[in-house]
């Protein structure tokens, strides 16, 4: 026979049930209800059901049959209209018989599933050596070492210590009490704890700032359900905020149902290990911002003391400090204001409820169902807590999330002085920030010194062109006097009455062999005594000036502190000048073309003498 899925709903005066029947022969269909009590067949499915209330066959009831999807859908007049029927997303106590709720669990055999010891063909060694397993005596030490769901299981790590080593940090955990358990935890985390990556995190927060705004389902879920709250004083199951999926309540109905027998020690280190497995859950879905990868599973499994050290808490306040010393040691985002808001979150899905609370418990036997070395702990712990939370009361989780509200939760909890160690870096910023403005300041005032080193060399180079332009004001001086140069030599052209004559009496024309003549050769020569004694002085008063103003330039020069090379071209230019500013106006001392009455009249005197 197959069981087939279905799902519950209510208003005041009816009980709903849809049952999916798809391929079924309609024909054959066989229904019963009365009280609690709840029979369908229909050939191949059968379903029996506990139901939470009772309901009573007075003709109101109603059946249809829809053929597109399969289904049929069954609604049951509730004995008393009106009452609230809870626990209706609970199918798998739904699908317990009613004589089970109050008989003694049978005994089971508490071992290794056969699916534990298979191995593909492949990879398994076959020359490997084989030894014979034997049961240890078990001495009166070995007897205390009990963990899992209620601390019910013993003898599980004996022989499958080496190949779950990745998924608890205990050793040995069937040799290893409770205290000695929780010691060893406390000096792993002291030894892992990195003050470096804590701090880092505290300091640059930007991607936990941004995780730490994700809203995951229940907040929404939450917010609904304090509005219900608001607009009735009725307090209901949070059924109507918390929706399942198809895969949940497949794997829901595949749970085996069962009772737990657990004395009042027990069920407290239940409780306290469910806070600290929704704690790890919390953080998990927080950083992923609701997506699964493949840390998911060591994220949950490493910030849960109950899972990875097998721990039994005493207290609330022990499964915080717990939680937030792993929190800051292990994953990869260490905030204290993630501890916070795993913390908060972990009360809204208390409030909401037992609905709210397997769906998570779901969620996390999925995870490590699908992780190959962590599937162990679902048969240690998550099953049972999925099987188990269908059957509390909402009262007791109500109570709960109040007690867990109430616990206060600080940083210097944690034994690792995170105060203090923030306030020294703190210190150290501050220092470091100061030495840097320091070096600012340096550093602008080395600009400043520079600066001034440029406007003195500014103040030089402004000098030096007021040197170079008095130079230039003196070149254009005797620029100047070459020009009235010029102009005496323009005068004397126009005259036309000073000939050179050698000391052979020929004439010669205007070069720049003439002024190689000296002052005696041009004195003997100008002095003829049948040339008019007023002219030939009036020509040599001249010929003394511009020989004068001819060397200003080069004295001018020498003072004012040209370099060498300037003093040489100078010298060297200094006879060319004159024939050169001269030649474009013609030069005084030009043998004119025409025949000079002068001469002729000279030449007569000799003649007759």
């Amino acid at each position: 026979m197959i069981t087939p899925d279905f799902e519950l709903s209510q208003d005041p005066d009816f009980l709903t049930i849809i049952i999916r029947v798809p391929y079924a022969r309609v024909s054959e269909l066989d229904l019963f209800f009365e009280g609690e009590d709840f029979k369908f067949y229909v050939k191949p499915y059968f379903l029996r059901l506990t139901l939470p209330g009772r309901v009573v066959e007075n003709g109101r009831e109603k059946a249809s049959y829809d053929t597109e999807k399969g289904t049929f859908t069954i609604q049951l007049p509730k004995e008393s209209p009106g009452q609230y029927f809870e626990g209706l997303d609970m199918l798998t106590s739904l699908l317990a018989p009613r004589k089970l709720r109050t008989a003694k669990p049978l005994v089971e055999e508490i071992g290794v599933p056969a699916d534990l010891e298979e191995e593909e063909e492949e990879e398994f060694d076959w020359e490997i050596e084989q030894t014979l397993y034997k049961e240890a005596a078990e001495s009166p030490l070995s007897l205390q070492c009990y963990y899992g769901f209620g601390n019910l299981r013993s003898g599980v790590f004996q022989r499958l210590q080496d190949e779950l080593g990745d998924v608890i940090d205990v050793k040995d955990p069937d040799r290893t009490p409770t205290d000695e358990r929780k010691m060893k935890r406390l000096e792993a985390e002291a030894a892992k704890f990195d003050p470096d990556h804590y701090l880092a995190d505290f300091f640059e927060d930007e991607a936990i700032q941004h995780i730490l705004k994700y809203k995951p389902w229940w907040v929404d879920a939450h917010e609904k359900m304090m509005a219900l709250q608001g607009e009735s004083s009725q307090s209901h199951d949070s059924h109507t905020s918390v929706v399942f999926s198809e895969e949940e309540r497949e794997q829901l109905r595949k749970f085996t149902n069962k009772s737990y027998l657990l004395d009042k020690r027990s069920r407290h280190h239940v409780y306290l290990g469910l806070i600290d497995i929704l704690l790890a859950y919390c953080y998990e879905i927080c950083v992923n911002e609701g997506d699964k990868n493949v840390e998911s599973s060591w994220n949950v499994r490493k910030l849960s003391a109950a899972l990875c050290w097998l721990e039994c808490f005493t207290s609330i306040h022990d499964v915080l400090v717990s939680f937030g010393r792993r929190v800051v040691c292990y994953p990869l985002y260490r905030h204290f204001g993630l501890v916070t808001r795993a913390f908060n979150d972990t009360v809204m899905i208390l409030q909401l409820g037992r609905a709210a609370v397997l769906k998570c418990l779901l969620d996390i036997h999925r995870i490590f169902r699908e992780s190959d070395p962590a599937y162990i702990l679902n048969d240690l712990f998550i099953t049972d807590y999925c099987i188990w939370i269908q059957k509390v009361k909402s009262k007791k989780l109500a109570a709960l999330s109040e007690s867990l509200q109430k616990t206060t939760l600080a940083k210097s909890h944690l034994g690792f002085e995170l105060e203090e160690l923030e306030a020294a870096a703190v210190l150290v910023l501050e220092e470091e920030s100061k030495l840097t403005a320091a070096g600012m300041v340096s550093r602008q005032q080395l600009p400043s010194s520079e600066s001034e080193t440029s406007d003195s060399e500014e103040s030089s180079s402004t000098s030096s062109s007021e040197t170079e332009g008095s130079d230039s004001n003196e070149r254009e001086s005797s620029t100047a006097e070459d020009g009235e140069i010029n102009s005496l030599q323009g005068m004397l052209q126009e005259e036309r009455t000073a000939p050179l004559i050698d000391c052979n009496g020929l004439r010669q024309g205007t070069n720049a062999s003439t002024f190689e003549v000296s002052d005696e050769k041009s004195k003997a020569s100008l002095q003829s005594p049948s040339v008019p004694g007023k002219l030939i002085e009036e020509l040599e008063k001249q010929m003394h000036t511009a020989m004068r103003l001819s060397e200003q330039p080069e004295e001018l020069a020498s003072a004012s502190g040209f370099a060498l090379q300037e003093q040489e071209e100078n010298h060297i230019s200094e006879p060319a000048r004159f024939p050169k500013v001269t030649t474009g106006k013609g030069d005084f001392l030009e043998v004119p073309s025409k025949t000079n009455p002068l001469l002729l009249f000279s030449s007569t005197n000799e003649d007759e003498d």
